[in-house]
């Protein structure tokens, strides 16, 4: 974990209530895909935990969506404003289990961290498929950044005005994969656990604390005991998933 403090040097709108933001500084910190870093924001006590999109030559991208005061303040920053950062947090993506034909399956603004994960999976010669899950067509972002990578895109809408109709378990029916990585919102994750045939790893969404392990505050129970989401995770593995009732 190393505290810097970075520049903004984009802060973009891609849909109604999501946004990306680009930041120059130190990432030397930031390792695997999958980790994610936590924004001191003014008059707010607790830092933000935003989920890592990509990390290159000293430019950090976050993609984020707007639910409340601080993302609110984000949304409203603009270029040159330094913002205080803690990098390298989080147990990320390990690709070393992907198989020659990994999928990559993101709902909502849990897309975001599987951006640097197809990155490295095809610098690594892995035929990558990314499924994306979105509630309607005016939610969609990122389909032409993986595609851009090499990746074999398929949308999913719950509406149907997009791509395949439904969730995207109805996308990953029939498709032949070595291993799932997935992202996104509790439901979701519930679904591919049942759906899936494979191993895989799933990145959680979790209130925090501290967002480095010393207030215990996103502790999970798994097969070996309680891991704290920040600290241990968000990664975890399908085989030591509990799921609470």
């Amino acid at each position: 974990m190393k505290q810097s403090i970075f520049k903004i040097i984009e802060n973009t709108q891609l849909t109604a209530t999501v946004f990306r933001m680009k930041l120059s500084g130190d990432v030397s910190e930031i390792t695997s895909p999958g980790q994610f870093v936590n924004i001191k924001l003014d008059g707010l006590f607790l830092r933000r935990p935003i989920s890592v999109c990509d990390s290159e030559n000293g430019v950090l991208t976050l993609i984020y969506k707007v639910v409340g005061k601080g993302t609110e303040q984000m949304a409203q920053m603009t270029e040159g404003k330094e913002l205080d950062v803690l990098t390298g947090l989080g147990n990320g993506y390990n690709t070393d289990l992907s198989g020659d034909k990994p999928v990559l399956i993101g709902g909502g603004v849990g897309v975001p961290p599987l951006y640097m994960l197809a990155k490295k999976l095809v610098a690594e010669g892995k035929k990558v498929n990314v499924i994306l899950g979105f509630n309607t067509k005016d939610e969609i972002f990122c389909e032409d950044d993986f595609k851009a990578l090499g990746a074999n895109v398929t949308v999913a809408t719950a509406d149907g005005s997009y791509g395949v109709k439904g969730f995207v378990t109805d996308a990953l029916q029939g498709m032949e994969y070595s291993y799932f990585y997935t992202c996104g919102p509790e439901p979701m994750l519930k679904a591919l656990y049942k759906s899936t045939v494979t191993s895989g790893q799933f990145s959680f969404e979790e209130r925090m604390g501290c967002g480095f392990g010393a207030c215990m505050g996103c502790s999970c129970k798994t097969i070996t005991g309680y891991k704290r989401i920040c600290k241990d995770g968000p990664v975890l593995e399908k085989e030591e998933i509990l799921w609470a009732d």
